[in-house]
């Protein structure tokens, strides 16, 4: 069973973009907020190069690196053909206009930046 973190309120993300979320023992998650009010969670690093993904422009279900404009799908942090990678995803619940993130997946999950960014 999860235990969720509260972390903000939606509104506390604007719309078409994200929020950045700091952790103690790993790299940023940086939660998204879409046209539609849908929330998703993505670690703030492109599986390219590690651009900033909390900085890139939101739109429909995805975000487009900052970097080098790579598409990163929202629901499952992985890059549109041509194009291959994926940003770790994290569990979000959206409950009473507050997002909360799992516990569990933020202190184990994409605690190590990859060593293997291309």
């Amino acid at each position: 069973m999860s235990q969720w973190k509260p972390i903000c309120a939606v509104d506390d993300i604007p719309v078409l973009g994200a929020r950045r979320v700091a952790r103690d023992n790993g790299p940023e998650v940086a939660i998204f907020r879409n046209a539609e009010n849908e929330v998703f969670a993505l670690i703030d690093r492109c599986p390219h190069k590690g651009g900033p993904l909390s900085q890139g422009i939101v739109f429909g279900r995805s975000v487009a690196c900052p970097l080098h404009n790579w598409t990163i799908a929202l629901d499952d942090g992985c890059a549109r053909a041509p194009d291959e990678g994926c940003a770790q995803r994290f569990s979000v619940k959206v409950e009473g206009g507050t997002v909360s993130l799992d516990l569990d997946e933020l202190n184990a999950l994409a605690l190590h930046p990859a060593s293997g960014v291309v």
